[in-house]
């Protein structure tokens, strides 16, 4: 079909043209909303600036096709292929894209707020500065979890967003905003978080071994029993945060802020923590072998039953600090 008998039975109300064969068109700001394109070829197509507002497009193959500041305003793109696309600045907004493929896509700028994009493939996609906040990415139990593996989220915003169980792994992260974002059981080995807000972040069971964290701030953030295993953290802020039975060996967390911050059970061993201030910090049965603690603040610590006794803790500070065996420190 060419453009011209695509736009005139458009034009005369025609809105169902699944499995069509679109490949190659130039449909440059065409006004197409409503338009049923269900597993429809559209591959290396010209949709620039389109109007695709609550568009048919399930399954549909849109292979290094320009969408580059298209509107998909509640589209259905389920299980689409958009692999090598160009959507930057595109509007996804509560358009729903389970299933679907878009690895190695253009998606910079684009706006997928509200999005379900449950299973969706990512993997190597360049997301900076879009926008998903409250878009929904978590894994099914039954389902293909969402794979943003080498995913470029710089700058992205990503609050209160839905990542549960999402492979991560090697992202750029660096500076996005992930506030409130809930990331149970999230995979974010050797991604780049460096600057990223993860302020009340939920990021229980999460894995973040060598992942870079510097400058994060993950105050009253939930990551009981994460593994966050010879991380880079230095000067992050931790305050408050929920860390029950978390794993911090071997990593980084010189003068970073912890106070008030909940780590019973916790193990630390060969974590640095100098100069950190681990006031009021909840240590309660934490391994602290070999832990180095020179010159950190711990006034008012609780290190009830916790292991320390190979911790360096020269030039510490455990004013009114509770030992491992109860008793209550008080300088001389």
């Amino acid at each position: 079909m060419n453009v011209e008998e695509l736009l005139w039975r458009y034009g005369n109300g025609e809105r169902e043209f699944g499995k069509s064969e679109l490949s190659n068109l130039s449909l440059i700001g065409q006004d197409l909303i409503d338009i049923v394109l269900t597993d429809a070829n559209l591959s290396k197509s010209n949709l620039t600036f389109a109007y695709l507002n609550r568009a048919q497009l399930d399954r549909a193959n849109f292979t290094g096709a320009k969408l580059n500041g298209a509107t998909l305003i509640k589209a259905s793109l389920n299980g689409v292929n958009l692999r090598d696309a160009d959507l930057h600045g595109a509007t996804l907004l509560a358009a729903e894209l389970q299933g679907a493929e878009m690895t190695w896509a253009n998606l910079m700028d684009g706006n997928f707020a509200e999005a379900d994009m449950r299973g969706a493939r990512m993997s190597g996609a360049n997301l900076s500065g879009a926008c998903l906040r409250g878009a929904n990415l978590r894994s099914e139990k039954r389902g293909a979890s969402s794979d943003l593996r080498s995913t470029k989220l710089q700058y992205a915003d990503l609050r209160n967003a839905n990542l549960s169980g999402s492979n991560l792994s090697k992202a750029d992260l660096s500076y996005a905003n992930l506030t409130e974002a809930v990331m149970r059981g999230v995979d974010l080995s050797g991604a780049n978080l460096t600057g990223a807000n993860l302020t009340g972040a939920m990021l229980t069971d999460a894995i973040l071994n060598e992942t870079n964290l510097a400058g994060v701030n993950l105050t009253n953030a939930k990551m009981e029993r994460a593994k966050v295993v010879n991380c880079h953290m230095v000067e992050v802020s931790l305050r408050g945060a929920l860390m029950m039975a978390i794993d911090l060996t071997r990593t980084n967390l010189t003068n970073s802020d912890l106070t008030k911050a909940r780590m019973g059970k916790a193990d630390l061993t060969r974590t640095i923590l100098c100069l950190a201030n681990l006031t009021n910090v909840d240590l309660v049965d934490a391994q602290l072998a070999k832990t180095d603690l020179e010159d950190a603040n711990l006034t008012r610590a609780n290190l009830r039953r916790a292991e320390i006794s190979s911790a360096n803790m020269v030039g510490a500070n455990l004013t009114e600090a509770i030992m491992p065996d109860g008793r209550v420190y008080m300088p001389v």
